[in-house]
C-alpha cells in the first residue's frame, strides 16, 4: 500500500506526521511521493482558525476528485473537534480524533498491511505521555523536530488548540534525549517544538524545567546543534539565556517569542498573561546580553476592539525592540472561542486589519534588512537545506557561493556578505561541527 501524506500548521503537526508514516512504515506500507501514486491519503489537519478548517475539507475534495479510488483517514486537531463533519464527507474511509500514530496506522487499512519487524525493534516506551515510538528521521528536510511536550494550559481567547490538544503534558527527559540521539544521525540541527514549551516539566514533578533540559541535551547529544521553537518572552529563564550567549552556537542564537500585540487593552482580551511592559523589559534584558540573535515573533491585527491608538502602540513595541522577521496575521474568527464572540460585539473592518499588517510587516522588513547589513562581514555556520541555500544560527537564509554544497557536509562555515540579493555566505569550507561549551 502507498501512502501520501498532507500536513497543514504547525512543526508539531509537522513531527506528528513523521510519526505517523514511521509507524506505517513499520507495518509494511509504502511512501508515495505524490497523491496520483497513492493507494491512501493520510491528511493530518490544524484548526488555529475557520479557514484552516475549510482548507482541510477542501483538501478531502481535492483527493476525492483527483484519486476516487483511493481511502481518506483524516486526522489531527480539526478532526479533533469536527469529527462527524469530516465523517459525513464523501470518500473518507476513517477519522481519527488527535494524533495518535498508532491508531492511523489501524485506522489507515490494518487488514492489509503487513507487520514487517517486532515492535521492539522501533525504541517502543509505553510510559511516555504524549505517545508511541521514539521517531528517528524528518523524512524530508535537513533539520529535525523533536516535539517534548503537547497540549496547552492557557486559554488564550483567540485559539481552540487546547481545546483539540488537551492540558500540557511533557515527556520524561530521558526520553526526549533518546529521541535526540537517533536524529542527531540524520540531522544537523534539531529543533524543540510543541505546543507550549516554555511550560516543559512543569506535569513532571521532578522540577525539570525547559532550561534543565537544554542542558540536558547539549551535554548528553553534543554533535548536533538545538534550537528552540515558539517560547514566550515571559517563560525564558536567565539559564536558557546563558547558553543562548555561552554555547558556541550548539544553542542557536535565535528565539521566537509570540507578542500577539504590543497594546494592554488588546493583550487583556486576548486573555494574555503579559503586559506590553513586561514583554518589553524581558526582550530588552536577553537583546542585551547577546552579541548576536535573532528575534522574531508573532501578532495579530484587528483583534475584536483594536483601536488606532492601539495599533500605534503596536508598531511603535516593533520599532523599538530588535525584531528580525515578524509572522503578523489579520484577525479571523475561530468558533467556539471567546474571540468569536467578541467579534460580533466589537468587529474591526477586514480592510483596517490588512491595512495595519502591511504597515507592521514594512516596519520589519527594514529592521530585517538593517540587521542584515549589520551582520555582513561576520562568521556564521549554517546548516544547508538545499544546493544553493541554508540557515544560520540566528535565523537567516542565505545563498552559498563559491563552492557546490556536495562538497560540503550539511553543517559548514563561511562568512556573511551582503549582495544585491540579499545575504550570502562565501567561502563555505569544510564542515564545523557546533563548538562544545
Amino acid at each position: 500500500m502507498r501512502v501520501f501524506y498532507h500536513t497543514f500548521g504547525c512543526k508539531a503537526n509537522q513531527y506528528d506526521t513523521e510519526r505517523m508514516r514511521q509507524e506505517l512504515s513499520a507495518r509494511g506500507a509504502d511512501p508515495a511521493s505524490s497523491l496520483e501514486q497513492a493507494d491512501l491519503c493520510v491528511l493530518n489537519t490544524c484548526t488555529v482558525t475557520n479557514s484552516a478548517d475549510a482548507e482541510a475539507r477542501r483538501m478531502v475534495r481535492r483527493v476525492r476528485r483527483l484519486r476516487p479510488d483511493a481511502r481518506i483517514v483524516v486526522v489531527g486537531c480539526s478532526a479533533a473537534l469536527h469529527a462527524a463533519d469530516y465523517e459525513a464527507m464523501d470518500g473518507v474511509a476513517a477519522v481519527v480524533p488527535g494524533h495518535d500514530p498508532v491508531r492511523v496506522a489501524e485506522a489507515a487499512a490494518p487488514a492489509s498491511l503487513v507487520q514487517l519487524e517486532d515492535r521492539r525493534g522501533l525504541d517502543r516506551l509505553d510510559v511516555e505521555p504524549v505517545g508511541g515510538e521514539l521517531l528517528r528521521r524528518r523524512s524530508a528536510g535537513t533539520r529535525g523536530w523533536l516535539k517534548i511536550q503537547d497540549g496547552c494550559d492557557r486559554k488564550c481567547a483567540f485559539c481552540a488548540t487546547r481545546l483539540a490538544r488537551g492540558a500540557s503534558r511533557s515527556r520524561p527527559a530521558e526520553q526526549v534525549v533518546a529521541e535526540a540521539r537517533l536524529l542527531a544521525r540524520h540531522h544537523p540541527e534539531i529543533v524543540l517544538t510543541g505546543i507550549h514549551i516554555g511550560h516543559y516539566g512543569r506535569d513532571l514533578g521532578d522540577r525539570t524545567t525547559l532550561g534543565g533540559l537544554v542542558n540536558l541535551l547539549l551535554d548528553e547529544v553534543p554533535d548536533v546543534r538545538l534550537r528552540l521553537g515558539s517560547v514566550e518572552a515571559t517563560e525564558i529563564c536567565d539559564e536558557i539565556v546563558g547558553r543562548l550567549r555561552d554555547s558556541g552556537g550548539r544553542l542557536a542564537p535565535h528565539l521566537h517569542m509570540p507578542l500577539q500585540s504590543g497594546a494592554d487593552p488588546v493583550l487583556r482580551r486576548m486573555r494574555r498573561w503579559h503586559t506590553r511592559e513586561q514583554y518589553r523589559r524581558r526582550t530588552l534584558e536577553i537583546a542585551e546580553r547577546m552579541p548576536v540573535l535573532g528575534l522574531g515573533a508573532d501578532v495579530i491585527t484587528g483583534f475584536p476592539g483594536e483601536t488606532e491608538a492601539d495599533h500605534r502602540d503596536t508598531a511603535d513595541l516593533v520599532d523599538e525592540l530588535p525584531f528580525t522577521y515578524l509572522h503578523v496575521f489579520p484577525f479571523s474568527p475561530r468558533d467556539d472561542t471567546v474571540a468569536a464572540r467578541l467579534a460580533l460585539e466589537m468587529p474591526v473592518p477586514e480592510r483596517v486589519a490588512g491595512e495595519r499588517s502591511r504597515d507592521l510587516r514594512e516596519r520589519v522588513r527594514e529592521k530585517a534588512r538593517a540587521y542584515e547589513i549589520e551582520r555582513s562581514g561576520g562568521a556564521a555556520d549554517v546548516v544547508i537545506e538545499r544546493p544553493d541555500s541554508g540557515l544560520t544560527g540566528d535565523y537567516l537564509r542565505v545563498a552559498l557561493a563559491e563552492v557546490s554544497a556536495d562538497r560540503v557536509a550539511h553543517l559548514a562555515r563561511g562568512v556573511l556578505r551582503m549582495g544585491a540579493d540579499g545575504l550570502y555566505i562565501e567561502h563555505l569550507g569544510r564542515p564545523a561541527a557546533p563548538a562544545r561549551s
